[in-house]
C-alpha cells in the first residue's frame, strides 16, 4: 500500500518513521500517528494514512482519534494532582469527599482502591436505559449507591468503562470541574496539546473514523438478562450495561465523541498524548509546574495488584492509574516503564530512565491491546537509542 506520511522524524529515529509506514503495509494500518519525545525534545511526530476509509480524507497534522482505555491514566491525573495538593490523602475514605459514595456498605473504599482497579465496582447491577453512560449525574450515582461486586481491596478487576467516572467525580467534588473541562484547563492548556474528554464543536470535522473490526471479546447485548453467575453478569454488565457503554454502535456519532465516558471517549493527538507522557518524566524541559511530584509519581507507578484479571483474561500489573511494564506487554526494555494500552493498539508511555514520552493512535480498531503495530514501532525507537 503507498501511503503518504507527513511529519518529522530526527536522522537518528529513521527505523521508527520506516516501521510506521510498513505498518501500511504489512499489518493493513488505516490511518494513524506517532510521536516520541526523548528528554523534553520531540524526536519523532508522524502521520499518515485516512481519517476516514470511506471518503478516503487523509490523516493530518491535528487529526483527533478515539484513544479508548488510553485514556485512563489521563483522568486519573485529576486524582493524583489533588493527592499532590493535599486535598485529600490516598488512604482515606472517598465517602469523605464524595458522601453518596458510602452507600452500598462502601464506607471504607479508599481512593487507592479506586485509583487500581480494587473497588469492586466494574459494573453498574442496575440494568440501565440505552445511552445512559452519556448522562455523567445517573452513572456517579448508580455506582455510589450499589454494593461493591466483592470486598474492596481483596482482588482487582480491570474496570473497563467505570473507572472514568469513579476518579472524575471526586474530582468534580473538589474543584467544580468535570473531567473534560478539568483536562483543558489544568494539562492541555497549559501544555499546548489536544486531549479531550467530549470534543468540542469546532473540532469535531478533524475526527478520524474508526474502523471497528468483529472481535469475540464483548457479548451480544441479547444475552444479558439470561440466567448466569454473578461474576459472569459483572463481567457481561461490565462492557455492555448500558448497550453503546463499550462505544459499539455509536462509537462515530456526535453523542459518543462529545460524551464524557473519560475510561472510553477521551480522543486527542498522539502529540498530546506523548508530550504529557514527557512532562511527567522531563517536566523541566516543557517549563512551567511538574504534572506530579517525585513523590506521587514515584507512588503512582509502584506496584499496586498484580496477578490473573478475569476481565481482560490475562496477568496485570497495575500501578494507580497506569498500567506498569511486564514482560508479556512490554514498554520498552527498562523495568520503570509505565503508561497504558487502548482498545485496538493505542498506546502512550513514559520511560524515566530514558526520558521517552510516547504516543500512538489509530483508527483500525482491531481486538486485543499490544500487537504488532505498536510493537514495531516501540522496537524501532529502542533499537535507535
Amino acid at each position: 500500500m503507498n501511503v503518504k506520511v507527513g511529519g518529522y522524524c530526527a536522522d537518528r529515529f529513521a527505523a521508527v518513521k520506516h516501521g510506521f509506514v510498513s505498518n501500511f503495509s504489512e499489518e493493513e494500518e488505516l490511518g494513524a500517528a506517532c510521536c516520541v519525545f526523548l528528554r523534553g525534545e520531540k524526536i519523532v511526530d508522524l502521520w499518515g494514512g485516512v481519517a476516514d476509509e470511506e471518503s478516503g480524507t487523509p490523516w493530518q497534522e491535528d487529526t483527533l482519534c478515539g484513544f479508548y482505555s488510553a485514556g485512563k491514566p489521563l483522568v486519573a491525573l485529576g486524582l493524583l494532582q489533588m493527592i499532590d495538593a493535599g486535598s485529600i490523602k490516598l488512604d482515606e475514605p472517598v465517602a469523605g469527599t464524595w458522601p453518596e459514595f458510602a452507600g452500598g456498605n462502601k464506607e471504607a473504599v479508599t481512593f487507592r482502591h479506586l485509583l487500581c482497579h480494587q473497588a469492586g465496582l466494574p459494573a453498574v447491577r442496575k440494568r440501565l436505559p440505552e445511552g445512559a453512560m452519556l448522562d455523567w449525574d445517573l452513572m456517579v450515582s448508580e455506582l455510589a449507591a450499589q454494593e461493591p461486586w466483592w470486598e474492596p481491596g481483596t482482588r482487582h478487576v480491570y474496570h473497563t468503562n467505570t473507572y472514568g467516572y469513579l476518579v472524575g467525580e471526586p474530582v468534580r467534588r473538589l474543584t467544580g470541574l468535570g473531567p473534560g473541562q478539568y483536562m483543558r484547563e489544568k494539562i492541555s492548556n497549559p501544555l499546548d496539546v489536544e486531549i479531550h474528554f467530549g470534543v468540542p464543536d469546532d473540532a469535531l470535522d478533524r475526527v478520524a473514523t474508526l474502523k471497528w473490526e468483529p472481535s469475540d471479546g464483548v457479548p451480544d447485548q441479547s444475552i444479558l438478562d439470561q440466567d448466569m453467575s454473578d461474576e459472569e453478569r459483572m463481567l457481561m454488565y461490565a462492557v455492555r450495561n448500558p448497550s453503546g457503554l463499550s462505544s459499539l454502535g455509536i462509537m462515530n456519532t456526535r453523542a459518543w465523541r462529545q460524551g464524557e465516558v473519560p475510561s472510553t471517549s477521551g480522543h486527542g493527538t498522539a502529540r498530546g498524548i506523548a508530550r504529557i507522557y514527557s512532562a511527567l518524566v522531563s517536566a523541566d524541559s516543557h517549563g512551567g509546574d511538574r504534572l506530579l511530584s517525585e513523590a506521587t509519581l514515584k507512588e503512582a507507578t509502584s506496584l499496586q495488584s498484580e496477578g490473573y484479571c478475569p476481565a481482560l483474561q490475562r496477568e496485570v500489573s497495575f500501578g494507580l492509574g497506569f498500567q506498569l511494564t511486564r514482560p508479556d506487554r512490554p514498554l520498552g526494555p527498562n523495568p520503570s516503564s509505565f503508561g497504558h494500552f487502548g482498545t485496538g493498539g493505542s498506546l502512550g508511555f513514559a520511560d524515566p530512565q530514558t526520558g521517552i514520552g510516547f504516543g500512538y493512535v489509530m483508527n483500525r480498531i482491531r481486538p486485543r491491546w499490544q500487537n504488532p503495530r505498536n510493537k514495531a514501532l516501540i522496537e524501532a525507537l529502542y533499537a535507535s537509542l
